[in-house]
């Protein structure tokens, strides 16, 4: 049920999207923001259908109940959809990732082959991130302390036999890697050319089987492979016996969780509060360790959700 109804929103926000509806800035008007900033009653939380969307969706809306919203959850996994359903008002609130939403905007706005704006520099990023919403009638709240980003991860013995607690530390090394990830990192600037120009790290080969995969984290596990290309919130690494090697020279680009929402809707200071008081307790291994309680442990998103802001006290 839970699939077609995803399957349903998305087909009716296409159809909406493809008839022009909406609330945002026209084209024609983007640069200026004339909606001053409103306050509904109920507010629609978007999440990108994956766990940790779903998590931090169930999340947003707990704290906006909490504050007097009435709030429901639409899943809609493809940002093509969600980001102008945001903008029109179809979609009030969605969780996002600083640098690749800015990025995706910056396409969106410049063409597909537009430089990127997202950096490791989260200050930079913010600001380039909200120069770009800003025009389309959308406001990015403060980010927390929680980040998703790609991260390299060998196993616990590897990391103890050649005394390794970086990525620095493996490319002093010398020794010679074979990374298990996407065929796309040969090219990606944030996998093997980075790992290679920032870390000097010797990739030998890439062996395609996907970022964070069972089979990619198996493959390390094993022997057949030194590391792998996961997230920094994969809640299943010390299943296979793996530890995340330190990005200390901030290789990844800044992809904290940020609240993304349409300002005439939902731009009111009252909503920012709400949601900002997640910002002050919410890691990265909190949200690793809530990711597995639904992935491992099969329990409910929302349950998951209410467990722990009433843990942390953000619950009446």
């Amino acid at each position: 049920m839970r699939r077609l109804r995803s399957w349903c929103v998305a087909l009716v926000l296409g159809v909406l999207l493809l008839a022009g509806c909406g609330g945002g800035p026209s084209l024609e008007n983007q640069g200026e923001v004339t909606a001053p900033p409103g306050d509904s009653r109920h507010l629609v939380i978007g999440s990108a259908g994956f766990t940790e969307s779903d998590l931090l969706a169930n999340m947003y809306a707990l704290l906006l109940k909490n504050a007097g919203y009435g709030t429901e959850i639409l899943s809609v996994a493809n940002r093509e959809l969600y980001e102008p359903a945001l903008e029109s008002g179809q979609i009030d609130v969605v969780p996002e990732y600083a640098a690749t939403f800015a990025d995706w905007l910056n396409a969106k706005t410049h063409g597909a082959d537009a430089k990127p704006v997202g950096s490791p520099d989260l200050d930079a990023t913010m600001k380039a991130l909200r120069t770009l919403a800003a025009p389309r009638g959308l406001t990015v709240l403060d980010p927390g302390r929680a980040v998703d980003q790609n991260a390299f991860a060998v196993t616990a013995a590897y990391a103890k036999k050649h005394d390794l607690k970086t990525l620095s530390d493996l490319g002093a090394s010398g020794l010679g890697v074979r990374l298990a990830a996407g065929d796309e990192c040969v090219q990606r600037p944030y996998c093997e050319p980075g790992l290679k120009s920032v870390y000097g790290i010797d990739i030998t080969g890439i062996d395609p089987k996907g970022v964070g995969t069972t089979q990619s984290k198996q493959a390390v596990q094993n022997g057949q492979d030194q590391m792998v290309l996961i997230t920094s919130t994969d809640a299943t690494l010390t299943d296979f016996g793996l530890v995340i090697l330190d990005d200390d020279k901030h290789l990844q680009n800044a992809d904290y969780i940020v609240p993304v929402v349409n300002r005439s809707r939902a731009g009111s200071d009252k909503v920012a509060t709400a949601l900002g008081a997640l910002n002050s307790v919410l890691t990265t291994d909190d949200l690793a360790s809530l990711n597995q309680q639904v992935d491992s442990w099969r329990r409910l998103p929302e349950d998951v959700a209410r467990t722990y802001l009433e843990d942390k006290g953000l619950l009446k």
